[in-house]
């Protein structure tokens, strides 16, 4: 039977908004089999504006962007950005150890990292001045989307996710630059963007619609569940029994059959190239790259040990695996909530035992394992890798910066200054940019805004940052209104 699907949005109160994810990737027993992936595919291309042609270091470098986002706000100075001769209130409680590079000392929490920073850069000048209260939500989507949230309630969250905001930068980057093989454009992972209960704000394609939201991976289980990754599902890239491959290929003859003998037909829509999106939606469902890609458990346990034996471990791994099979923008998000206990980064309290315990462990062994694994894959060079938070801890323990109670070995919110670790397509190695006053309280040379890191991954996968787009009234609006920090790249 031929079924040809309603209106986009159709069970969603607004009608403008595109087609869901499992819109797009149902492979079931219809008679349209495939049909919506192949709508979303001629989407892309037919929507898709070209970016004005850019230029200067590392312009078009990355084929892919693995963001792994730190969302709590992960401390500086007990990282990355450690201090020396400062009050004891400010010097992190965890020692400096020297890396593999001089200059890029980092604590006693990060061995692995300091084995591989001959690979990476660190931006120790990360900073911006929030507009109202900084909590969690405004900052995330402000590093997300290049923009400022219109609303901010009294006790600091946002309104939740809305057609009206400003698409996420993976789903600007997918929309403009869509895979050059038929695979998932852009992958989140393991859980949604998350402060309190506003849920996955900055996490969707907002007025771009939702053919260009992120294939959402996001296993049951609650967040310290550290075997999450092993109950991957993707029903949605697999044939049901019912449906063969002969089948598919069955109704690719017939299409073919039909359109050659309708030829004034086929001629008045040769010009949106049907075969070539039709084809290239069967190519993702057939060819099983995606669901190749998903199969973590065909590593060597070694290498899986390596990265840990945890959510956080598993997704830095399927990241790598992602890209290398074609998906152009990888978002892992540290798998807990934003302003939540245990393995957290929102460290108002218990700083000791939850930084050392939980959460550097697993970000020590993903993120080196991570770089180092795409240096020996070759994959490095192309491939661009940001990590960090929407901003760092207070310089001094137990006092209050965003209205938030801190015990005495914590530390609150601190937008003023932190870090960022930039690796791959052509950023400098081993190498730091921007340095911190001597108690990391703020920026004394070269700050970068996170909006200027956001610009310089569009540059970085040859997007120009200013690239007009329209938003849900029509109306004109940069990618971001800032400019690529060039000098990152060597």
């Amino acid at each position: 039977m031929l079924c040809i699907p309603g209106q986009p949005g159709k069970d969603l109160c607004d009608k403008h908004l595109g087609v869901t994810r499992r819109d797009i990737l149902r492979v079931g027993g219809s008679g349209i089999l495939g049909m919506s992936l192949a709508g979303m595919l001629r989407t892309q291309a037919v929507q898709a504006a070209t970016p004005a042609p850019g230029s200067g270091p590392g312009w078009g470098k990355a084929k892919s962007v693995i963001m792994i986002y730190l969302q709590g706000g992960p401390s500086h100075l007990d990282l990355w950005d450690p201090k020396e001769n400062v009050p004891e209130n400010v010097k992190s409680i965890f020692k400096t150890e020297k890396s593999k590079v001089p200059g890029m000392d980092l604590t006693e929490l990060l061995p692995n990292l300091g084995k591989v920073t001959d690979k990476l850069s660190l931006i120790r000048s990360m900073s911006y001045t929030p507009v109202g209260l900084f909590n969690h939500t405004a900052a995330i989507y402000q590093i997300h989307t290049g923009y400022t949230a219109d609303k901010v309630s009294p006790s600091g969250q946002l309104e939740p996710p809305s057609p009206k905001d400003f698409p996420t930068f993976g789903s600007n980057i997918v929309r403009l630059k869509p895979p050059e093989t038929p695979m998932l454009p852009f992958v989140m992972m393991p859980r949604p963007l998350q402060e309190s209960n506003v849920v996955n704000k900055a996490g969707t394609a907002g007025f771009l619609g939702r053919a260009f939201d992120p294939y959402y991976l996001f296993p049951p289980g609650d967040d310290m569940d550290m075997s999450k990754m092993e109950k991957i599902r993707v029903d949605d890239l697999t044939l049901r029994p019912e449906v063969s491959e002969a089948r598919l290929d069955r109704r690719a003859r017939l299409r073919d059959l039909v359109n050659q003998g309708m030829p004034e037909i086929d001629k008045a829509v040769a010009k949106y190239d049907l075969d070539k999106y039709y084809d290239s939606a069967l190519n993702l469902i057939m060819s099983g790259k995606a669901r190749e890609a998903f199969a973590i458990g065909s590593e060597k346990d070694a290498l899986r040990e390596k990265y840990g034996k945890n959510t956080f471990g598993q997704c830095c791994l399927l990241a790598r695996r992602l890209v290398e099979a074609g998906t152009r923008v990888v978002e892992v998000i540290w798998p807990k909530v934003a302003n939540s206990d245990n393995h957290s980064w929102d460290v108002h309290v218990g700083l000791p035992d939850r930084m050392k315990k939980q959460a550097a462990p697993m970000l020590d062994a993903g993120l080196s394992s991570l770089i180092e694994d795409l240096d020996q894959r070759g994959l490095l060079d192309e491939t661009l890798v940001v990590a960090l938070g929407e901003f760092g801890r207070s310089p001094q323990r137990g006092v209050s910066t965003s209205g938030n109670g801190n015990s005495a070995d914590g530390r609150d919110h601190w937008p003023y200054c932190y870090t960022a670790v930039v690796a791959g397509a052509g950023i400098k190695r081993g190498a730091v940019y921007g340095e911190s006053d001597k108690t990391a309280s703020a920026p004394v040379a070269n700050p970068v805004h996170p909006i200027e890191l956001l610009a310089t991954i569009y540059h970085a996968v040859g997007i120009n940052p200013q690239t007009i787009v329209y938003n849900h009234l029509n109306q004109p609006r940069e990618l971001v209104k800032a400019e690529p920090v060039t000098k990152l790249f060597g």
